[in-house]
């Protein structure tokens, strides 16, 4: 099976492999701890606290092998101005006689309120590789939108 390569910035990594060992450090020894308290109480069938530890303990256990998945096939972008949009690059486009300016990330760091686009998404996916001044024509569920490169950084 072909891994799945992450895009991330340094710092997007190095805030993973925090969580990462937050979670294996402190994070999942407290709710195994938990568990074993709320066996200490008895009947674990109308238990409350239990089933919530082993809902959670699911949750963290899953959480940790998605994190070593990312980390280990994370590609760390650097912005480059090579004049071909690429991940890490920010570009200033125009739409409907509006400017945006967006940046191509990761999925790790998306945030269209900051304009942190994914390589992933459909306006992200459809960006790279052009240049400035190329047309790119986009179909979102709004229908099909066309932007220009106006500006590559």
């Amino acid at each position: 099976m072909e891994e799945t390569i992450h895009y991330v910035s340094a710092q997007s990594l190095a805030a993973l492999k925090k969580e990462q060992e937050t979670l294996k450090e402190k994070t999942i020894p407290d709710i195994a701890r938990r568990i074993d308290e709320a066996k200490q109480q008895g009947d674990l069938s109308e238990n409350a606290e239990y089933h919530q530890a082993r809902e959670d303990m699911s949750w963290a256990q899953g959480r940790l092998v998605e994190l070593e998945q990312i980390i280990n096939n994370a590609k760390i972008f650097t912005s480059q101005s090579t004049g071909v949009i690429g991940v890490g690059n920010s570009v200033k486009v125009k739409i409907a006689d509006k400017l945006r300016e967006l940046t191509i990330v990761g999925p790790q760091e998306v945030a269209p309120a900051l304009g942190l686009i994914s390589n992933e998404s459909p306006l992200g996916e459809a960006l790279l590789g052009h240049k400035m001044g190329d047309r790119v024509e986009v179909t979102v569920p709004a229908g099909k939108q066309v932007y220009e490169i106006i500006e590559i950084k």
